[in-house]
């Protein structure tokens, strides 16, 4: 295993430079100060070093590639013992970055359905993502498959933990929310009321898959 890892450290070399004449000739520009490269190695010690010692050093286009532990790659970070240590730390992180940050959609609780609407199109798409599903396949069931609530349907059970927390609060302009009183549907200003209001047709979809697994079992 050895002699091929050096065999091959013996011939890139001759590979980047045999590229970057390629670049040169189709007049591609490339931005060698934004490569690196990296050595997948598998081992069950983990080492400090980057690489070998013996490692040779890489050039393109007369700049100094550098030798990198983890590298970001179309989104997917590499590290060299392909554990994806780094990249599920990293999307653990934005995961609960963006966790965090979903009590403010609390300020849509009356905004335009259109607006919402958009809101929910990204969320739809991101649960066809997630599981990969057919077209075919309707929004209700990969929400109730993921057991991920719409949007309407988290900012309505958002709403309602605020408004009972603060019926019972100590401080009386919080109390005073709790009798607060929308506008009416004639009024020339019309928004969604996040309480009130009955759900939309996908959550109703959602809501009612849900009552269905709930009476099986």
């Amino acid at each position: 295993m050895e002699t091929v890892r050096v065999d091959i450290f013996r011939h890139l070399p001759r590979a980047i430079d045999e590229l970057g004449q390629w670049f040169r000739k189709w007049r591609i520009e490339v931005n060698p100060d934004k490569s690196a490269a990296i050595q997948f190695k598998y081992s069950k010690n983990r080492s400090k070093l980057v690489v070998d010692w013996n490692t040779p050093n890489l050039k393109m286009l007369n700049a100094r590639i550098p030798w990198q532990r983890s590298y970001k790659y179309l989104g997917v970070t590499l590290d060299k013992n392909l554990h994806f240590r780094e990249h599920i730390a990293r999307v653990r992180k934005n995961a609960l970055f963006y966790t965090a940050r979903l009590g403010a959609m609390l300020v849509f609780a009356h905004a335009v359905p259109k607006a919402l609407y958009r809101l929910q199109v990204k969320q739809n798409k991101f649960c066809r993502a997630a599981t990969d599903a057919h077209w075919c396949v309707r929004n209700s069931i990969l929400h109730r498959v993921l057991e991920l609530p719409t949007l309407s349907k988290y900012m309505k059970d958002a709403s309602k933990r605020f408004f009972d927390i603060a019926g019972s609060h100590p401080n009386a302009l919080l109390r005073a929310a709790v009798d607060y009183q929308p506008p009416p549907p004639t009024h020339f200003i019309r928004r969604w009321n996040v309480l009130f209001d009955l759900p939309d047709a996908l959550t109703a979809a959602v809501d009612s898959l849900n009552d269905i697994n709930d009476t099986h079992d």
